[in-house]
């Protein structure tokens, strides 16, 4: 295996002088010229982690995500890596199943490997603590606090859109699965769905749901069992619609003429379900994409136009809501 030392030895100059030569340190022309010749016949590769040692920075990224098994993550993930690639960094996923203690411990390990930069798609620290780290940071979906840059869907705008759909085809009692207490996102949602019922004499009942199929849909079974008036579903993620629509099949009742059911997130899974999912899409692709494009304008040391970015949901309506097109 062909050594730094090897190319000095083709080069006829020091090591040290290679050294430089790799970390942008100052080569005369003529010695460049030497050592790029050498690499070339060489076929050196230069060691990336030979070259953090003293750098005290990779080409790679560090993407935190909050679970792994709700599709709109992985499909996140994908944006952002095309977009980390693009740009000559590896990405390195990590899955923090909702807990501090796991979060805290990958982001040490991040730090350890000298990852160029975080991009947190979760946020069950404490402000203070990521206020300490050294590393460029970015808050994807979950902000972490003011002063961080973050890009994340106009949640509320989107809530109210769906649910004001669900109104004008007639929803007299509408469920909320609301999302866990507390999660930035879930709260924005339930906001935009009191605004848009707010003007209206339609019934609501709004119960706390997890982003998990089998315990939505264990909670949706019981809720239309105890309830019979209840004619439409408002759920603040994807993953819960899709837990409801396979109560409501468990219980014979048929989407949409005794139920509509519409969703939030806009996942690939979604439009594959019988009925098809109506939802309230995010931009996902581009949620990703503007992120890791933010965190590397800061690795780079370029100002960032806007702390906060914000990407407006669309509509998608489908045959688990009335008015689909056939």
């Amino acid at each position: 295996m062909t050594t730094i030392r090897d190319v000095a030895k083709r080069a006829g100059v020091s090591v040290a002088t290679v050294s430089r030569y790799f970390n942008n340190g100052y080569v005369s022309e003529k010695t460049r010229e030497k050592v790029e010749e050498a690499i070339e016949i060489l076929a050196y590769q230069p060691s990336h982690i030979a070259r953090s040692l003293n750098t005290k920075q990779t080409k790679a990224i560090g993407l935190i995500i909050p679970d792994i098994m709700n599709p709109f993550f992985p499909e996140l993930a994908r944006a952002v890596e095309d977009v980390a690639v693009a740009n000559g960094y590896t990405l390195i996923l990590c899955n923090s199943d909702e807990q501090g203690e796991k979060e805290k411990n990958y982001i040490e390990t991040l730090s350890r490997k000298y990852v160029a930069g975080m991009i947190l798609a979760t946020s069950e620290l404490e402000k203070k603590y990521y206020e300490q780290l050294n590393v460029p940071i970015v808050a994807l979906d979950r902000p972490i606090g003011s002063g961080f840059p973050t890009v994340m869907t106009r949640n509320e705008e989107g809530a109210q859109l769906g649910t004001e759909y669900l109104i004008k085809q007639n929803a007299r009692h509408i469920a909320c699965l609301r999302g866990p207490e507390g999660l930035r996102p879930a709260e924005d949602r339930l906001k935009g769905f009191v605004k848009a019922i707010s003007k209206t004499s339609v019934s609501i009942t709004v119960v706390p749901c997890p982003f998990e199929f089998k315990e939505s849909e264990k909670i949706v079974k019981n809720l239309l069992q105890k309830d019979e008036t209840i004619d439409a579903i408002f759920a603040c993620s994807d993953i819960s619609a899709i837990g409801a629509i396979k109560a409501a099949h468990s219980l014979g009742i048929r989407i949409p003429d005794q139920v509509q059911i519409m969703g939030f997130d806009g996942i690939s899974l979604g439009e594959m379900m019988n009925p098809s999912l109506a939802t309230v899409a995010q931009n996902i692709y581009e949620l990703g994409s503007r992120a890791t494009e933010m965190l590397i304008k800061q690795i780079d040391g370029n100002t960032i136009d806007r702390l906060d970015e914000y990407v407006s949901p669309q509509l998608i309506i489908r045959e688990s809501v009335k008015g689909a097109s056939k």
